[in-house]
């Protein structure tokens, strides 16, 4: 004999043996997407759930797929990523200021030091007067923290870690700072809504987010083809036939106001940042994010899964689109924007309480003196 076989009976043992024991995999992958459905329903919904469950059951070894596609035009896969379980080892003292500030595990964050006080106070003052409670600064120096204080602002003081990353300098050095910061956030399982001061706020934005994505980013383009993406079409004479060629673009998303839920791509994201800026003596951080969020992978480089959503330019505004289009268009200026971002302009704090002018205290003709640009220096 060429080998030794079971008998029938062995046979079907182990056929009973190997279904209860996939029967079993099958529903603690099912419960186990149901208990992360009920921990954190803010990261998947039951129905996402059980697809996660089966892609993971499906992934293992050599198994094979526990599910079909659906008809034409139904299937979509999944978008919106599981969020991290809390880490309170990261910062026990930040994680029990977030518990007494964030409202539904989220916040408005902003980073400042006193070189940027003045557009501060604008900027915590129209958070009040919007009402929102869930913001908090995060003071690189003790003037600002004494200041917070002063006007009942939320504040918790940042400790940098000796001979590391120092909290002094302009917006681009706290800019490059945020990344490393806003990570201990997301750890302990917050989502930020990451802010700049040079911001004027009008609704509460919390009351415009979609939350379906790991991060949700305002942009710089001043149109729905260069805030959401175009073709572009590239012209080589010399191609003759082919001198055509077609080319995808979109404008940069905003590093200074996004929406950024706690997941494992978000939390790449800003690792991948923080290393570059930490390496690249002039590089500026809002490339770098938005080199890290879209650049796909190819050889020698593998790019970051993460989903990500555009936001509203009419409400996400930034200055470009005030200034250039809807201060000259009578149906766009009735409009009602959530946030006015001053980052197309350096004459940031005169920009701003025109700002305030027109769309709080009604002032009609409080953006018309302003030019469409800004001179460096102003």
């Amino acid at each position: 004999m060429a080998g030794t076989r079971e008998s029938p009976l062995m046979n079907v043992a182990g056929q009973h043996s190997r279904g209860w024991r996939m029967a079993a995999a099958v529903v603690v992958a099912f419960l186990a997407g149901f208990v992360l459905a009920s921990v954190y329903p803010d990261g998947l919904s039951f129905t996402d759930s059980f697809r996660l469950s089966q892609v993971q059951l499906a992934s293992q070894g050599n198994a094979k797929a526990l599910y079909k596609a659906g008809p034409f035009g139904t299937v979509k896969g999944l978008r919106k990523n599981p969020v991290v379980m809390s880490d309170e080892s990261v910062n026990p003292r930040l994680g029990k200021f977030l518990q007494q500030v964030a409202i539904n595990n989220e916040l408005i964050v902003a980073l400042a030091n006193s070189n940027m006080q003045r557009m501060l106070e604008l900027w915590f003052t129209s958070i009040k007067q919007v009402g929102i409670k869930n913001y908090l600064v995060v003071a690189l120096d003790d003037n600002i923290e004494r200041l917070c204080k002063e006007k009942d602002v939320p504040v918790y003081r940042w400790d940098p870690d000796e001979g590391k990353d120092s909290a002094a300098g302009g917006s681009h050095q706290v800019s490059a700072l945020k990344f490393r910061i806003l990570r201990e956030f997301l750890q302990l399982g917050y989502s930020v809504l990451l802010s700049d001061v040079d911001i004027v706020y009008i609704q509460n934005p919390f009351d415009h987010i979609y939350r379906d994505s790991d991060v949700e980013s305002m942009s710089d383009g001043h149109s729905n083809e260069t805030a959401y993406g175009y073709n572009d079409v590239f012209d080589e004479p010399a191609m003759g036939w082919s001198r055509y060629a077609h080319t995808m673009r979109i404008w940069v998303y905003n590093s200074g106001f996004f929406y950024i839920r706690p997941t494992v791509p978000a939390i790449e994201l800003l690792d991948r940042v923080a290393d570059r800026l930490s390496k690249e003596a002039n590089a500026w951080d809002q490339e770098v994010f938005n080199e890290e969020l879209f650049f796909p992978s190819h050889p020698g480089y593998e790019g970051l899964h993460a989903s990500k959503r555009t936001m509203d330019i009419y409400l996400f505004m930034n200055s470009k689109v005030l200034f250039k289009t809807v201060r000259n268009d009578p149906s766009l200026k009735k409009l009602k924007p959530v946030i006015v971002h001053m980052n197309y302009h350096t004459n940031k704090y005169e920009r701003a309480k025109a700002v305030i002018e027109f769309y709080v205290n009604g002032k009609q003709d409080a953006l018309d003196k302003l030019p469409l640009g800004s001179q460096w220096g102003q």
